[in-house]
């Protein structure tokens, strides 16, 4: 009998297959005492399995440098790298012996046991990019009790349920059902090694929209459905599965004319690609001649190829605290910075690429290790420009970096959480003070604009400093809505109370755009709902002419812009802000 599954919708698109199940080893861990005279053999069995690890992935990276940038894609380099930072991790391999040396605990049990306590720490974390991190420490975790039980990755060769051949009957045979990959969790390595399987989409039970498995899903344009919560217990090994990429669906089970019509939904999906490939070399005017940016947000510098691919006409928001993470006290200098900027702004070829000074604070802390246990609500607390302004040698570091990046082509710099007239001064001040520290150095650096992120619904309602001293406005929607509403977004309680179309969020947004291009400055949009088609009309009705977004967004953001005819929009669009329901509003357009 069939029944459906709900997770969320992280790369779009329908697969229809068999189910290929991987298990959990961390389901399998013997828990038992040790004598003292064992302590060192078990210590030593943990660093001989964490080893066997690191070699398997210094191996794997050593074998990407042979591949194609189509067959690796560069989120897999930087997540590899992630993972063999945390195998090093003196945090995890100190917390493990001394469950040990201290408790008697097994090698086993004494990993899972500090897996336990590191993952409350990743729970309280107020960020959810920070708090799904908590995800790569299980999946290495994962893997070294797979080599400490001498198992091969699920997808590694050799691997147990590696291409994995269904059963199948003759009328299904005739149907070329794909291969599907059901798991708690999978790892960068595995995810590398999934490219180069026979599997065409995968679900698992972990993982949010901000998910390592979800950034490589998008890069690998494969359907996925990630946060099921217990599919991996619910799909049977070789059972027929549906995935519905676009709607976060699991179908399991289907019976034909379900089947039969998710054929013509993948068909339709595929026809849909093609048709939308066509616009990639057209550009984005409106029918009444208005020309429109779209732009990628972009996380590294190797994301640029893939935001090229699509049609990108710049970066609109380079998150430079992606840099940052997860390197335990050891923050990149400025050559590393300024390196990594540079790629980034070669790669565009003389497109504009925006640099987002890091967003990270108390409530983003820098290490999964660390946490700030005196802030009652972190998300209110010390974290992006004011983290920069109370540390004031990293922040110059890295405006340092970005000047010198932007001799190589055209940068704009977009500081990030503003709120307050002082912290604009500050920032002028500290941006003066590292070109005065490059010209005592005799370095090179080049003119930059200077943007502000308009985030904090006190921004938006005080305007005018900004643009007194700013080039230009970037609309952080996420986090607008998230402090208008006071909503946390990530807390399932009440993010249904998360509405972009809040007539809240709407005037903040309409008044950002409208005061801004009365003063001639540039304003875009850079959160979600940038890349969200259902209100693509409404923006552009607004006045917006600059759009920034996930690469993978684009082409259909555009073919709207193609569509749309601003002028018959602008009355519509002010309709809608001033409705008491505007989700009403905009259906009637």
């Amino acid at each position: 009998m069939a029944f459906s599954i709900h997770g969320l919708s992280v790369s779009r698109g329908v697969v229809i297959g068999r189910a290929v199940l991987v298990g959990s080893s961390r389901r399998d861990v013997a828990h038992y005492f040790v004598e003292p005279e064992q302590v060192q053999v078990e210590i030593d069995r943990l660093r001989t399995g964490r080893n066997t690890v690191i070699d398997e992935i210094i191996r794997l990276q050593s074998s990407i440098q042979q591949m194609g940038p189509k067959d690796t894609p560069q989120e897999l380099r930087a997540l590899l790298d992630v993972h063999l930072m945390l195998l090093k991790d003196e945090v995890l391999a100190q917390g493990v012996k001394q469950w040990v040396s201290e408790r008697f605990y097994n090698a086993e049990w004494a990993l899972t046991a500090q897996l336990e306590v590191l993952s409350r720490n990743f729970d309280e974390m107020e960020d959810p990019y920070l708090r799904e991190r908590k995800a790569d420490l299980e999946q290495i975790v994962e893997r070294v009790l797979r080599a400490m039980q001498g198992v091969a990755s699920p997808v590694l060769p050799g691997g147990p349920d590696r291409r994995r051949k269904p059963r199948q009957s003759d009328a299904e045979a005739a149907d070329g059902g794909d291969l599907i990959l059901v798991a708690h969790d999978l790892s960068p390595a595995d995810m590398l090694h999934f490219k180069q399987s026979a599997f065409s989409g995968f679900v698992t039970d972990v993982g949010g929209k901000t998910s390592h498995t979800a950034i490589v899903a998008r890069s690998l344009d494969i359907p996925a459905v990630v946060g099921t919560r217990s599919a991996s217990q619910l799909v049977r090994q070789d059972d027929w599965i549906i995935i519905d990429g676009d709607a976060g669906l699991v179908i399991v089970d289907p019976s034909p004319p379900i089947r039969a019509e998710y054929t013509r939904k993948q068909a339709q999906n595929l026809a849909e690609r093609a048709r939308l490939a066509r616009l990639l070399h057209t550009p984005a005017v409106t029918r009444d001649g208005e020309v429109v940016e779209l732009m990628a947000n972009i996380e590294v510098p190797e994301d640029v190829p893939a935001a090229l691919a699509c049609g990108a006409v710049g970066v609109g928001l380079f998150r430079s605290e992606f840099l940052f993470m997860g390197r335990h006290g050891h923050l990149p200098d400025e050559e590393e910075q300024f390196a990594a900027y540079r790629r980034a702004v070669e790669s565009m070829h003389g497109l504009p690429v925006t640099i987002r000074t890091i967003d990270i604070g108390a409530d983003k802390p820098l290490d999964g290790s660390q946490r700030d246990d005196a802030h009652l609500n972190p998300a209110l607390g010390l974290r992006a420009i004011r983290w920069s302004l109370a540390e004031p040698a990293m922040f110059t570091t890295q405006l340092r970096a970005i000047l010198r990046a932007a001799a190589f082509g055209q940068v704009h710099l977009l500081v990030p959480m503003l709120a307050h007239e002082s912290q604009i001064h500050q920032t002028l001040a500290h941006l003066q003070r590292a070109r005065a520290s490059l010209d005592r150095r005799g370095l090179a650096y080049g003119p930059v604009q200077l943007g502000a992120m308009i985030e904090i619904p006190a921004a938006a309602l005080n305007l005018r400093p900004f643009l007194a001293h700013f080039d230009f406005l970037s609309l952080g929607t996420n986090d607008l809505i998230q402090y208008t509403l006071a909503v946390d977004r990530t807390d399932e309680s009440v993010a249904h109370l998360y509405e972009p179309l809040h007539p809240a969020v709407l005037r903040l947004v309409a008044d950002t755009i409208a005061q801004a291009r009365s003063k001639g400055k540039g304003v875009a949009v850079c959160g979600e709902m940038a890349g969200d088609v259902a209100l693509t009309h409404l923006l552009l009705g607004l006045g917006l002419r600059s759009f920034s977004m996930h690469p993978s967004r684009i082409l259909a953001v555009k073919e709207e812009v193609l569509r749309a005819d601003t002028r018959e929009l602008a009355p519509w669009a002010a309709g809608v802000v001033a409705a008491d329901q505007p989700e009403q509003a905009i259906l009637l357009r």
